[in-house]
């Protein structure tokens, strides 16, 4: 959306965009909880912690809250594997990569020395395990994992050189209760599980986005209300919908976003599929 169109609704960036800063995004009371307890314990005793929950229940805007989070605390090295998909030796390569290691694929043991020395030296100079957070999760080939269980920790599992954060769909507890994976289901000692959300917390998300960007009543309390009822319980749905609604408004220049908005733009595709049923 330019920067015309933003000025028409006193905006200072699309508060339904995927690029949102960080600062817009809204921490629930259980993305609070969760960033909590990773700032404040899991960055010192490591091991492994988890988000799941089902596409658009906010899995990734959890991990971006964490990860500004983590920045300002002293002394953490955070890592992100961008990655999840890959074999074991490209897995290697980028964790040489993630924390400056020189690491060559085809000599594993050394890659493998070289790194847990790497955390090893961080750990005794601040008593902070370095984070590596790592989203789509459940795209990891257990081969991966279970490297990843091993490299982690060192004197008979009794110290821990990593705290990795995962986060993933469904797909991944169930993966993770597979019995090769026991051991890392075992041992994951932070989970946060997101759900459907209530009407209410939908509407506390539009509030936020549509105050964060500038403009607190860019939606009227219709309009706000009509959308969260209609976006089943999800955050994606919901600002998928909600930027349909404002590109509509933006491109006929729309002074009021209000309920006909709504019926002018999904109205009549509601009233089509509902046709379609009773035909059917």
């Amino acid at each position: 959306m330019n920067k015309q169109l933003l000025a028409l609704y006193g905006l200072k960036w699309n508060p339904f965009s995927p690029e949102l800063p960080t600062e817009a995004l809204l921490a629930t009371d259980a993305i609070e909880h969760f960033c909590w307890r990773i700032e404040h314990a899991h960055v010192r005793e490591g091991g492994f912690a988890l988000v799941t929950g089902e596409p658009g229940t906010g899995k990734s805007v959890a991990l971006r809250i964490l990860g500004t989070r983590l920045e300002r605390v002293p002394d953490v090295n955070i890592a992100v594997l961008s990655y999840p998909s890959a074999n074991l030796a490209d897995f290697y390569r980028q964790m040489g990569d993630l924390f400056s290691v020189d690491l060559r694929p085809h000599n594993r043991w050394r890659g493998f020395k070289d790194l847990r020395a790497r955390w090893l030296a961080h750990l005794d100079a601040t008593h902070m395990r370095p984070v590596l957070l790592i989203d789509e999760a459940q795209e990891m080939a257990p081969t991966v994992l279970k490297e990843l269980r091993l490299l982690s920790a060192e004197h008979f599992d009794s110290r821990t050189l990593l705290s990795i954060i995962m986060a993933g769909d469904a797909r991944l507890p169930n993966m993770l209760r597979r019995e090769e994976l026991l051991p890392i289901g075992s041992r994951i000692r932070v989970r946060l599980t997101l759900e459907a959300a209530p009407r209410e917390q939908l509407l506390e998300c539009l509030a936020h986005l549509t105050r964060s960007a500038g403009n607190p009543t860019l939606f009227s309390k219709t309009l706000a209300t009509t959308v969260a009822e209609h976006a089943m319980g999800n955050h994606r749905v919901l600002t998928n919908m909600a930027a349909e609604l404002l590109a509509h408004a933006a491109r006929e220049e729309r002074i009021e976003l209000d309920e006909k908005l709504f019926l002018d733009v999904f109205g009549a595709a509601r009233t089509a599929a509902k046709k379609r049923q009773r035909n059917a």
